[in-house]
Parts: structure tokens; C-alpha cells; sequence
């Protein structure tokens, strides 16, 4: 029926032949592009959740789960900043008690159009000092990750900024995969990266890891920085050539936060990435976002699940 609108219009179309409340429901339904649900409910007497229990009455369970899944799937999506594909989303959903399969989201994902918006890679380089000596390779041997802060993992990335390159290094722990210390600088020295993501990471955490792992690069293997993991009795660990993967946690994480996160902030200032990077490290990777490599776990979860075991131990 093609009425004009407003309350005379909708009680002209209904007229006297709605004699039921499944007359004015089918009413509401076909009308709900010329007015709004709970504005005819409210004019034709029935209750917009009398309505909505009819319009479900005809579809079938698994329809019904499948928006049921639909809407919260959207919930998780919107959560997660637009960065979770399927595997995630299920990982979650599953997390908070919903019955479904992988194939089951990917698929209403699919239809509704909803998908990760991660799309680039990107690659890092590493600068060695050739002169140096390294350490001995101590991820090789199977036994060395206790727990948490056994081991920590670092690595050196670099940022394009509006003032040119910048740079971001940061501290993992390897057993939960959280990011327990990081660093911004403009320059390339070990006091300026390494030196003050580590003692950040010391200070935050109130440990010391037993192996400190990363790669050649000479910011790892200066005399200063050595200094510093022999005094507080910490082994040092490097990757060994043949070996790349060794490393390759501490890696994973910056093409993770290039690829969730710097490459939608082209153009911005040093200030204004340093404060986004601080933001997804601490509010986001380290307390909600889902980790693969854990079991679904999140970093925080999976750091203080440990943390908790060895309180009730001793």
C-alpha cells in the first residue's frame, strides 16, 4: 500500500478488515518502508515484541542462529578495529560459548560481506656489525622456555613518518608472546633502542628473563648492551645463520602491527604514531587481541595464567 505518512495515513491503509493481530502484522511487514516498526505497533495496539516473535515464528532454527551468529559476529568485528578474518572470529566466538564451525562464520562472513581488512606485508632490515662477536644461539636447544620470562625476544623496525624515518624496537616474551617492553627513537644507537626498551621492560615487569634472544645487529651485540645482561646474570642469545626463524616471533609482531595498524596512518606526525602504537600495544595486541600461537589466547591471559600458577606453587 502506498500511503503518504503519519498516523491518519496508517489508520486509513488498516481501515476496519484487521480484525487480528496477525492482520496487523502482516501489515507492519509490508509496510516497513514507508513507516517505522515501532511507530505502527504503537498505533495499531500490538507490541513491537509481539511482532518481532511472529516474524521469527517463520523462519527456521538454523536461520535463526545464523543471524543470532550474524549479529554478534559484527559485535567482534567492530571489537577487534576491523582485523579479525574468520579463524579469529570463530576463535572467539567459541571463547564466549557459541556452537559453531570454522567453515559455518567463514561462510556468513562471506555473505555479508565482512572480511579483514589486513592486506600488505611488509619486510625489515637488520644492521650488522660485522667486527662484532655474537652470542651463541641458545633458542636451538629445546628446554630453555620455562615460562613466562624465560625468554625474551627482541627486535628493531623502522617507521615512515611526515619528519622521515623513525624507529620502534620492542620486547617480547616468547612464552605468552606479549610485548613487555618497547622504545621510540630517532637515531639507531643501543642506549637510544635497545638499552631503553629493555630497562623499560625490567622496570615494568619488576623480572629479569633467563635468555635475552635477538638478532646480529650491532644495537644487541655493543659492548654497552652486553654490559648490561652480564651484570643483571642474563644469557644472551643470537640468531645463528641458517637460523633465521629463530627470531622470527619478535618479527611476526611488527608485520602484525604494520599491517593491523601503520599503514592506515600514512602522513602522520612522529607524536601522533607513537601515541597509536602505544595504544594498540597496551589496550589492544597485549589485553584483547587473539593470538594464534597461544591458542587463542591473549597475551595478558596467557602471561598471567603463568604468573599465577607459580604464586599458587610456592
Amino acid at each position: 500500500m502506498g500511503f503518504g505518512g503519519g498516523a491518519r495515513n496508517i489508520k486509513k491503509g488498516v481501515g476496519h478488515f484487521l480484525i487480528s493481530s496477525l492482520e496487523k502484522y502482516r501489515f507492519i511487514r509490508d509496510n516497513m518502508r514507508n513507516y517505522s516498526v515501532e511507530r505502527m505497533c504503537r498505533l495499531l495496539g500490538v507490541s513491537r515484541s509481539g511482532y518481532y516473535k511472529w516474524r521469527c515464528q517463520g523462519l527456521s532454527k538454523r536461520r535463526i542462529y545464523r543471524q543470532k551468529l550474524l549479529s554478534k559476529i559484527r559485535e567482534i568485528y567492530g571489537d577487534s578495529r576491523g582485523l579479525y578474518g574468520s579463524p579469529r572470529i570463530h576463535a572467539e566466538l567459541i571463547r564466549i560459548g557459541y556452537k559453531c564451525s570454522r567453515k559455518l562464520v567463514s561462510d556468513i562472513m562471506r555473505k555479508a560481506g565482512i572480511r579483514s581488512r589486513i592486506r600488505k606485508s611488509y619486510k625489515r632490515t637488520t644492521i650488522r656489525n660485522y667486527k662484532d662477536k655474537y652470542s651463541e644461539n641458545l633458542l636451538k636447544k629445546n628446554d630453555v622456555i620455562h615460562g613466562s620470562d624465560s625468554v625474551w625476544v627482541s627486535d628493531i623496525t623502522y617507521l615512515k613518518v611526515s619528519g622521515g624515518w623513525k624507529y620502534l624496537t620492542t620486547i617480547m616474551d616468547l612464552y605468552s608472546r606479549k610485548i613487555v617492553g618497547y622504545a621510540f627513537s630517532t637515531g639507531m644507537s643501543a642506549r637510544e633502542t635497545v638499552l631503553r626498551a629493555f630497562r623499560f621492560a625490567v622496570k615494568h615487569c619488576g623480572r629479569i628473563p633467563s635468555i635475552f634472544h635477538s638478532d646480529r645487529g650491532s644495537q644487541y651485540s655493543s659492548l654497552e648492551f652486553r654490559n648490561e645482561l652480564k651484570r643483571l646474570k642474563i644469557s644472551q642469545s643470537m640468531t645463528s645463520d641458517g637460523h633465521c626463524y629463530d627470531n622470527a616471533y619478535a618479527e611476526s609482531f611488527f608485520k602484525t602491527v604494520k599491517v593491523e595498524l601503520v599503514q592506515f596512518l600514512k602522513g602522520m606526525t612522529w607524536e601522533m604514531m607513537k601515541n597509536a602504537i602505544f595504544e594498540y600495544i597496551e589496550c589492544f595486541y597485549n589485553r584483547k587481541r587473539l593470538h594464534s600461537g597461544i591458542g587463542y589466547l591473549t597475551p595478558d591471559e596467557k602471561y598471567q595464567s603463568f604468573c599465577k600458577l607459580n604464586e599458587m606453587i610456592a
